[in-house]
């Protein structure tokens, strides 16, 4: 076992493995049945190898081995053939409520059983109603036989299945991929797919169906209309050959006589006995009478009598039915007439006449056969149920052929594509580059269009992602250069007035630990993004930009400002939103800048309303400018300037706390004096690098 579970997981595809199984099954259902039939016991078990086809391989090995058991039974039984169909319900049932996990309970799988037994028994012992015209008789004994053979049956399978390696069942399950399979989890986002109008498998299913229906439905009607003319042909050779034989038995001579005599005329008993064998002899004839033809009816010669109308007496005139007056000149004439269809005063029924003629060639009477066209219908009844189960049979074969079809080698495919180009990331070049490689291992092999299509697709997603690390890589660099030119532009602000780079630095640090503090604290969660947290950290080297505007004498001036040279060194916060409003005119999709303009304006006002330029207060001031406000004193409060000394860390800190309120956003201070190990480490590392 060991030996050829290995070869058949060589198989690269499954379709051997699943072939073998449902040959082994078909075997089963065969072997079974005959064994059953050989003990002579009322159950079939005709249907175990269906049931474990179904449970084990899926759908189309269940319908395989279904269809095709009775296809095999058919060459020695060919009724078995009519009721294939029967055996492809169960194992759609049976593949159905397995998937839905009937078989794991005890009561589901009594329903399991149920249902089976509804399918095999249920309408089994209805299709022989329509195929021979009249009910079953023991319809309920024989379902509750097929309930006990239904039972052994999933007893029989449950067995199996438990015994059955598992690496043998994962091999027997018939998927037939034709790419690398996708995971459970894809498959259910693979079905949660929406279209804006209907599915392409439904779209598909859809157009099979219909033209299946179609082609069934014009393959019934040529077969049941050949059928019925067929039936038509041999009933009406039937009944005239049963008239020519009953002619052989009349003596022309004596028809007058038997007119006037009836029962009394030599040999009328004799040969009206005879008239009955005839009829008796063949079960499709209805009526056998003889009748002289005469201008104002028929005359009756001999009208045997039938269970539910008693024949007419010798002598009796009937009259012609309006069916018969064509036919009346050849009738007149003693002609022969073909078998005619009537539906008269005696009912729906082939009629056929031979002429009786005497020694001198006269046609002295007819000899007339009627058949009840009920059996016709009968008959047709039987047949157009055949056809219709047989058809439906082979349709639900193809059905599931085609379904398979066209998920596997169309539907899954696309949608695998679709999956993977949603689930695109564009956040990193290790995103990038997995975006391929998923694309990549789909490795779809319908060799058809589909394949084409994923490769071109393929191809067009790796020449664009590559399209994409490059342009990538570009704007890095270009947004690499532009901080680096903001950079060296802010440090020749600051060196202006004898300032070292080290503020523009340490300014961006400490808002950056304010913002980030901030957030922690559950303040203004809403604005607090990474992304507006980059910003003001980017914007704040040019908070002072503005100060390009100023002269030399005043920035450079070791003394104090007069109030004069303090109005012009104000100015630096106006200049400075001008300045960063024209870059933004010539760059508007400049991100930061429009951070970077608001900084500039706006971090000298404070909390009170009586900073500068415009002199708001609160929470008009933006929050950006507020945190900046604080970064940018405590900066200028421990770090030398040509006008004053250094302050120590701790007195600069209780001087930011002393003016939270008035100068300052409380809030912002509360974040800042929550981070003061983090704006020691920045303070003492510039120091540091400073010395």
């Amino acid at each position: 076992m060991e030996k050829f579970i290995d070869y058949l997981h060589k198989d690269k595809n499954n379709y051997f493995p699943v072939f073998l199984m449902s040959i082994a099954c078909i075997a089963l259902n065969l072997i079974l049945s005959f064994l059953v039939g050989l003990i002579n016991v009322p159950i079939w078990m005709d249907t175990v190898g269906t049931v474990l086809a179904a449970v084990i391989g899926g759908y189309l090995p269940g319908i395989f081995v279904g269809f095709f058991t009775n296809l095999c039974r058919g060459i020695t039984d060919f009724s078995s053939i009519y009721y294939g169909v029967l055996n492809v319900l169960i194992a759609v049932a049976a593949t159905f409520m397995f998937e839905k996990g009937w078989l794991k309970k005890v009561y589901t799988t009594v329903l399991f059983i149920i249902v089976l037994t509804l399918i095999g028994g249920g309408l089994g012992g209805i299709l022989p109603w329509l195929l021979s015209g009249f009910p079953t008789s023991g319809y309920f004994t024989d379902l509750a036989f097929d309930c006990l053979d239904k039972t052994i049956t999933v007893l029989l399978v449950l067995l199996i299945i438990k015994f059955l390696p598992e690496s043998l069942k994962s091999r027997l399950y018939f998927y037939g991929w034709r790419q690398t399979p996708l995971s459970d989890e894809d498959i259910q986002k693979v079905k949660k797919i929406k279209c804006r109008s209907i599915f392409l498998r439904s779209r598909i299913i859809l157009i099979l169906s219909v033209a299946l229906v179609i082609l069934a439905a014009a393959a019934t009607t040529i077969s049941f209309v050949l059928y019925r003319n067929s039936i038509i042909d041999e009933y009406a050779k039937n009944a005239l050959s049963v008239a020519n034989l009953a002619k052989e038995y009349i003596d022309p001579e004596k028809i007058d006589e038997y007119i006037k005599l009836g029962d009394f005329a030599d040999g009328y008993k004799e040969t009206e006995e005879r008239l009955e064998m005839i009829r008796e002899s063949s079960r499709e004839i209805e009526y056998l009478y003889v009748y002289r033809i005469e201008p104002i009816g028929c005359r009756v010669v001999f009208d045997l009598d039938t269970p539910e109308l008693e024949g007419a007496n010798p002598g009796a005139l009937i009259v012609f039915d309006d069916s018969f007056k064509k036919y009346l000149p050849k009738l007149f004439a003693g002609e022969e007439i073909d078998p005619i269809v009537t539906n008269d005063t005696y009912g729906w029924l082939l009629t056929a006449y031979t002429p009786l003629k005497n020694a001198e060639g006269e046609c002295v009477a007819y000899v007339g056969t009627d058949i009840a066209m009920s059996i016709l219908a009968e008959s047709q009844l039987s047949f157009f149920t055949q056809m219709v189960f047989l058809f439906l049979g082979f349709v639900i074969l193809i059905v599931a052929v085609v379904v398979w079809f066209v998920d596997y080698c169309i539907v899954y495919p696309i949608d695998s594509i679709t999956l993977r180009t949603a689930a695109f990331l564009y956040n990193t070049d290790e995103d990038l580059s997995d975006n391929v490689e998923k694309i990549r291992k789909l490795a779809i092999n319908t060799g058809d269009e589909v394949e084409n299509l994923y490769y071109a697709f393929l191809k067009m997603t790796e020449d664009t992602m590559e399209h994409v690390e490059e342009l990538d890589k570009k704007t890095r660099t270009i947004s690499e250069m532009q901080n680096a030119l903001i950079m060296v532009l802010a440090d020749m602000v600051e060196n202006r007035d004898k300032n070292t780079g080290q503020h523009i630095k340490k300014t961006a640090a400490y808002v950056e630990i304010i913002l980030k503090k901030m957030r922690e604290m559950g303040l203004h969660e809403d604005l607090l993004s990474d992304r507006y947290i980059e910003n003001v950290v980017k914007s704040a080297p040019l908070h002072d930009i503005g100060k390009i505007r100023v002269s030399d004498n005043i920035l450079c001036k070791p003394g104090k400002l007069t109030d004069e040279e303090y109005e012009k060194m104000k100015q630096h916060t106006t200049a400075g939103y001008e300045v960063i409003s024209r870059v933004i005119e010539q760059v508007p999709d400049s991100g930061y800048l429009n951070e970077a303009k608001e900084l500039a304006h706006y971090h000298h006002e404070k909390w009170n309303g009586k900073g500068y330029p415009d002199g708001i207060s609160g929470e008009k001031i933006p929050l950006s400018a507020r945190v900046m406000a604080v970064a940018d004193v405590f900066d200028a409060l421990v770090s030398k300037r040509v006008y004053k000394d250094a302050f120590p860390f701790e007195k600069a800190v209780d001087m930011i706390r002393q003016d939270a309120g008035t100068a300052f956003d409380p809030a912002v201070v509360e974040a800042f004096e929550n981070a003061l190990d983090e704006v020691r480490a920045v303070a003492s590392d510039a120091n540091d690098k400073r010395d």
